[in-house]
């Protein structure tokens, strides 16, 4: 069965605010980047599902989704709501679909789940909202969309899945909602020092997980280092039945709230190799906060996953696409020509440091 893509149309025009780092379209650019590149599957994408408040309460509390709800309904929260859920705080605004919109992640990672059940892969971009807790949103994310659909395929029956997580920032959420559950192994590559200030490499949430953090500036190098000397053998050891991959594109070196330098050729050599590693696959998307960088890593992880050939200059139509976005941040005033024009980046190889180095070593033990 070809790989499938699983979208929505509620991100095109739905933002956080203005000034908000999620005021760029991120999911919607990159559905119209692949279908600008002749990528789409046949039939299209497949709409993302809302989950029910029911299906939210697998994960988290009813007091929390109800409070989702209300706050998309009234367009307001009371303080204890704010103090208890994080809502309208914290970086974590109250705006019009406050509650479809994580919704929708979620009902689109859960669908994604549910059809690789048996066998398959599927791109879902609109999920890994990787810092969600069970009752209040953290780090932009309402709902946890990651650990609904790790749900998903525990509920079919799956034993042995392995949560790797590649996001500039720590993949918290879910190693911490899977810290007392064997079945699940997650497994975060994030930036040393950063928000949430989690994931030490001693950190293994009981023997089930293992962190990578990495120095600023970790270059294409570095990250390939850690896929063949740390993900690939855990995965190899594992032998999981499933990987979910959050592929989040601030670990880019063009991201405003990272400060990691890797190209978007490290993104898609991770896909191509977890890809091959389980008879299930599902990559979703994750964080990312400059337009053009995000939809060119994603839309390219999508032809990754198919085999399809990165062309060396975009078709008129893809370009278009890109031409058509605006970024409110110093990077936009003045982007480079090849933002518009170009898929790949340029590679960003570099030196192997040794705390990179380290950090492989002693996850591996």
């Amino acid at each position: 069965m070809p790989p499938l893509l699983i979208g929505s149309e509620i991100y095109r025009h739905s933002s956080y605010g203005p000034k908000h780092p999620l005021s760029i379209p991120r999911v919607s650019t990159t559905l119209d980047l692949i279908a600008a590149l002749g990528w789409l599957p046949e039939g299209g994408w497949i709409e993302a599902p809302r989950a029910t408040p029911e299906q939210l309460t697998r994960f988290h509390t009813p007091e929390y989704v109800a409070a989702l709800q209300r706050a998309e309904a009234t367009q307001a929260v009371t303080p204890e709501e704010r103090a208890r859920h994080h809502l309208g705080a914290h970086g974590n605004p109250i705006y019009r679909e406050v509650f479809s919109r994580p919704a929708t992640s979620a009902g689109g990672t859960m669908l994604a789940a549910r059809l690789t059940a048996q066998v398959g892969q599927a791109h879902a971009p609109g999920g890994g909202l990787h810092h969600g807790l069970r009752d209040r949103a953290s780090g932009f994310c309402f709902v946890n969309d990651a650990v609904l659909g790790l749900l998903e395929w525990l509920a079919a029956g799956l034993t042995n899945i392995l949560y790797v997580d590649i996001d500039a920032h720590h993949g918290d959420g879910v190693e911490l909602a899977f810290a007392e559950d064997p079945r699940v192994f997650t497994l975060s590559v994030h930036e040393a020092g950063r928000w949430p200030n989690t994931g030490r490499v001693e950190d293994r949430a009981g023997g089930h997980a293992r962190n990578l953090p990495v120095p600023p500036g970790c270059n294409d190098s570095e990250m390939l280092w850690l896929l063949h000397r740390a993900i690939l053998p855990l995965a190899e050891r594992l032998r999981p039945q499933a990987i979910m991959l959050q592929c989040g594109a601030d670990a880019l070196e063009e991201d405003p709230l990272s400060r990691l330098s890797l190209s978007n050729n490290a993104h898609w050599q991770v896909v191509a190799a977890l890809k091959e590693m389980a008879p299930r696959f599902i990559l979703l998307g994750g964080g990312g906060y400059n337009p053009w960088s995000v939809a060119r890593c994603w839309a390219g992880a999508w032809g990754t996953l198919n085999g399809y050939e990165v062309p060396d200059r975009l078709p008129q139509a893809a370009e278009e696409v890109l031409r058509g976005l605006s970024f409110h941040r110093a990077a936009g005033r003045n982007p480079p020509e090849h933002w518009f024009t170009t898929l790949r980046d340029a590679p960003r190889p570099g030196v192997v440091r040794a705390a990179v180095q380290r950090v492989a070593a002693a996850v591996v033990d």
